[in-house]
Order: structure tokens, then sequence, then C-alpha cells
């Protein structure tokens, strides 16, 4: 009872503060970031060691402008997705540029369904959000409840504004066929890491043995639906521009997990691109 009382109060908080502007928001980002990585050191080891494994032909001078970079990137990215609860569609527009959007819609105009696949990588948050209003089919984005419920409601709120549908992940397949005579675009943020007794498969990915999920694979063997990359990049602070790329078009006439070797390989060249974007406090290697 406690902690929910907590929760409300800390959301009331939340929800006042989205109501400020962005370039307010920044400056309280920049504050942040000082002690976020100077005094609390938040999950720094996490981060240091997933660079230096990551990129191994970095010295310490190049691993530590990226690990400073990721933190005020980091602080950032907080109050992007606090405004996110007062973001007019407007704003939204100007803020996220779709590229390609049309190869999708091409789809939707015969009637037809698509996935969507991607990583926590830029403020993929707002870049969803974005879709939610972008795109004429309804956006189902495969997402991984969170333990706080009260949280979860609010955060959820926020996320499907616009029209997206939040599906948990294990009520995926209950969603598609509950939709499948409907056009839809099902989102997975697929560089998550899987429960280590359930791993099925493992591939190199960022100089490091990775356990991955099979979901976004499962599906489309399942549902033969084109498959496509968004690759979501920071043009400058609060502004993205999303490249829709395709990924694989015909599912079934791949070989065994290339759909999930194609998804990492597009995944890391984004990475290595601008590495500082990625989200590296992620736990993202628990086990080999």
């Amino acid at each position: 009872m406690i902690k929910k009382g907590f929760s409300h109060i800390g959301i009331f908080f939340l929800s006042i503060l989205s109501l400020l502007p962005l370039p307010v928001l920044y400056f309280f980002a920049r504050l942040l970031y000082y002690p976020l990585y100077y005094i609390i050191g938040y999950r720094k080891a996490v981060v240091r060691g997933n660079l230096v494994k990551s990129f191994p032909e970095k010295n310490r001078e190049e691993i530590i402008n990226i690990e400073k970079t990721f933190y005020k990137y980091l602080a950032d990215l907080i109050f992007e997705i606090v405004k996110m609860g007062s973001i007019s569609k407007k704003e939204l527009r100007k803020r996220v540029k779709f590229h390609n959007l049309e190869a999708i819609e091409t789809y939707f105009k015969k009637g037809e369904s698509v996935l969507a696949c991607t990583g926590h990588y830029c403020n993929w948050e707002l870049s969803m959000l974005a879709l939610g209003d972008a795109a004429s089919a309804t956006e189902y984005v495969i997402y991984k409840p969170i333990n706080n419920e009260v949280f979860e409601n609010w955060f959820n709120k926020i996320r499907t504004r616009f029209g997206n549908v939040f599906v948990a992940m294990r009520q995926t397949l209950r969603a598609i066929i509950a939709t499948k005579d409907t056009p839809t675009m099902f989102c997975f943020a697929s560089d998550q890491t899987p429960v280590k007794h359930e791993t099925q498969y493992v591939l190199e990915f960022l100089n490091q043995r990775t356990a991955v999920l099979l979901g976004l694979e499962k599906i489309a063997l399942q549902t033969n639906r084109p498959i496509f990359y968004f690759e979501v990049k920071r043009v400058k602070r609060g502004y993205y521009e999303v490249e829709v790329m395709p990924l694989c078009l015909n599912p079934k006439e791949t070989q065994g997990h290339e759909i999930t070797d194609l998804l990492f390989e597009f995944l890391e060249k984004t990475i290595k691109h601008e590495p500082a974007f990625w989200l590296w406090s992620h736990r993202r290697w628990k086990y080999s």
C-alpha cells in the first residue's frame, strides 16, 4: 500500500514535469548527468564492461569518451520520455521524421500485415509513439512488463496516446491470432536477454557470444509477414530520423536463424556507427 502511494506521488510529479518545454527539461537533464555519472555512478561498471568487451580495438580514452556521451544522452532520454506524457502531435511530427514508411504502407493498402524490429537505440520510445501517429494501420508493440504495476499502467498510458497497442511478450501469439484479419504492424525490440533456461540460440554480437530471443523469427515463419528494420538516428538534441529498411520480405524462404542473424547484423552496424546511443546500462551479457 505504501509502495503504491509513493508510486502515485512520483507519477503526479512526473506528469507536472512533462508540461515543461523540452529546452527546460534539457537543462534539468544536464544537471542530472553530473550526479548520474560522477557521484552515483549508475551502473558504471556495467557500462564500462560492456563497452570494453564490445570494442576491444578502442583505447581507454575512446571508451571513456563514449561512456560520457552515453550518460549525457541517458539523462536526455529520461526527460524526453517524461515529455511523452504531454507532447503534442504537431511537436512529435517535427521531432521524429520517417523515411521510406511508404514501403510498409504498400502492404497496408493491400490489406496485409507486416512485422517491424529495432533495438534499444536512440529514443526508441519516442519513435514508437510517433509511429503510432504516422502509420495508417494499428501498431502493436511487444514489451516486457515491469514489476511496478502502478508505473506500468501510467507508462503504457503514455505510450499508447496516439493509437499504439502494447502487448506483453507472452501474449504475442494470442494478439496476432486475434488481429489476423486486419492489417497490423507488430513491433519487436529484439536485443533483450532471454531467460537463461529458455535460451535456444546464441550468436556473435559486438565481439561477444550473445543469447538472443527468437520471437520475431518464429512469428515471421508462422505468418510469412515481411519484416522491416527501423534504424533510428539522432540528428541533434531532441530530433530523430527513422529509416525504414526491408530486412526480410519472404521469411519462409530463409534458412534456420537467418532472420535473427540479419537483425543483429543490422543492429550491430547501427551501434558501431554511433556507439553512445545504445542502452549500455542494460545487463545484456548476464551469462555466457
